[in-house]
């Protein structure tokens, strides 16, 4: 994340209203605005071709494929991102940069791998047993592998720092597609949501593309050399569980809701969903997403230049300076734990009460609102959580960052499961709980981390390199003939 902090620190650094309103803005583009591009092309599109026309039959398929895309690309995708992301790190740092290529290249196997296993029989369900035609079954499949490439590039130019390009070809994908829904509609004369889906398929093709040919010219050497990733998905298995655990845990609420017969809702005999939950969950994540924005932001300026002057100390320093770095860093940690709690705990409660006085005029249903507070909370307390989840990425801590994703994740699923017996305002405990549950396990691997941080640092590794073998004989030294074991043998 290193790569926009130098732009930050010049904007907020004069500190004057117009920058730091620039800097806000600046941090949003290079971190959210891709969402938001896809959300604002979605509600121009729904408006020009006269989206709301449709039966509720016709809106809700079309709304649940779209819903399931963003969802499972995830989903699919989560159980990767870890670990190749933390090897073309290395690669980096190392230099050997003819070897991102064939990392670029399995991974690629891996995500197409997982994604076809779950999607390709999901499609044939719905044709098969939803009777939905066979175009539009592979529309929603094209759109759906065509965003998994688009999260797979990302992971590539993320680590790259080229957060404004990741925005650009966002924004160069969704205004063709706009354009594309146009043409499909009042040229060609399609429906309306064949129009919409297959402008979607345009779209994100052309975003994977356009991130495929920006990596394939930073990276132009191949050296063929596979079985190094590989070994990294053994050595760094931690990675998998915690990524896949946190993004499943940000949905297993969701899908636990979908199961309530009273409010769920299925379509075309394939998709299950809860709409006025659904919704509730996404007014709730939109609530809080700026905490992600203010995270980069003040990590970006802030922390990690404390991290790296006590790395440096510790390569070089005395134990006097180590141990002063030290101290700065874990208190330069819980200022922005702090920090980004009271911002964004002021931010929530000025969104929250915009929505509850804007949404119900627009439509939005009663049902939804009272399930919106308790999941608005559980979401602020979510992200806080993933911040504490990064500050232990940082320290290497693979075993508390699993832990943290895993009670998340089993909290979440049994608190959620409960909560539906609950009155309606309640229905967001489990993820409250969840997310409380999983913020404890970090912030507490947090505080060990800092107590023992010396062992962490200096006592993990080998002086010896291990192998595998018959094990040397453990007698060093014979009293009796006075010679050390290994004299015997070199006399024999």
């Amino acid at each position: 994340m290193a790569g926009i902090g130098v732009r930050l620190n010049n904007l907020f650094q004069k500190n004057t209203l117009t920058t730091d309103l620039l800097g806000f803005f600046y941090s949003t583009v290079v971190t959210v605005a891709p969402m938001f591009v896809v959300i604002i092309n979605l509600v121009l599109m729904e408006y020009f071709l006269d989206f709301s026309s449709l039966g509720y039959a016709e809106r809700e398929l079309f709304s649940c494929t779209v819903l399931y895309t963003f969802i499972f690309s995830l989903l699919t995708s989560a159980p990767f991102n870890a670990v190749l992301s933390r090897y073309v790190s290395d690669v980096i740092y190392q230099e050997r940069y003819q070897d991102i290529l064939p990392c670029y290249y399995l991974g690629m196997i891996f995500y197409v791998t997982l994604s076809c296993i779950f999607g390709i029989p999901f499609c044939l369900w719905e044709h098969f047993v939803g009777g939905v035609s066979v175009w539009y079954v592979f529309a929603g499949f094209w759109a759906y592998i065509s965003l998994v490439f688009v999260f797979y590039a990302m992971i590539y130019l993320s680590i790259c720092k080229d957060y404004q390009r990741i925005a650009q070809y966002y924004g160069a994908g969704m205004l063709l597609a706009f354009f594309t829904s146009l043409f499909f509609r009042f040229k060609l004369h399609w429906g309306i949501p064949q129009s919409m889906l297959a402008a979607l398929d345009v779209g994100f093709f052309l975003t994977a593309v356009l991130e495929n040919a920006l990596i394939k010219r930073y990276f132009r050497e191949n050296s063929n050399r596979y079985k190094l990733i590989l070994g990294y998905f053994r050595k760094y298995w931690k990675l998998v569980i915690t990524n896949f655990f946190y993004i499943l845990g940000m949905y297993v609420h969701n899908f636990v809701f979908w199961t309530n017969k009273e409010m769920n809702m299925i379509v075309v005999k394939s998709f299950v969903c809860n709409q006025p939950y659904d919704m509730a969950s996404c007014l709730a994540m939109f609530t809080n997403i700026s905490a992600t924005i203010i995270f980069i932001a003040r990590v970006e300026m802030y922390f990690h230049e404390k991290y790296k002057l006590y790395s440096d100390a510790v390569t070089g320093g005395r134990d006097a300076d180590i141990q002063n770095t030290k101290r700065r860093m874990f208190r330069q940690l819980s200022n922005e734990l702090m920090t980004l709690a009271r911002i964004q705990f002021i931010i929530s409660v000025v969104i929250y009460l915009v929505c509850m006085v804007i949404l119900p005029s627009v439509g939005i249903s009663s049902m939804t609102m009272k399930i919106y507070p308790s999941l608005a909370v559980g979401y602020f307390i979510l992200f806080l959580m993933y911040s504490a989840i990064i500050f232990l990425y940082y320290f290497n801590d693979l075993a508390g960052a699993v832990w943290t994703s895993t009670i998340f994740l089993l909290v979440t699923l049994v608190g959620s499961i409960l909560s539906m017996r609950l009155p309606v305002i309640w229905y967001g405990t489990g993820v409250i709980v969840g997310s409380f549950a999983g913020w404890t396990v970090a912030y507490l691997r947090l505080r060990w981390i800092e107590k023992h941080m010396d062992v962490h640092v200096f006592c993990v590794g080998d002086l010896i390199p291990r192998g595998k073998g018959k094990r040397p004989s453990g007698k060093v030294f014979d009293r009796r003939l006075g010679i050390s074991e290994i004299q015997r043998k070199e006399n024999t």
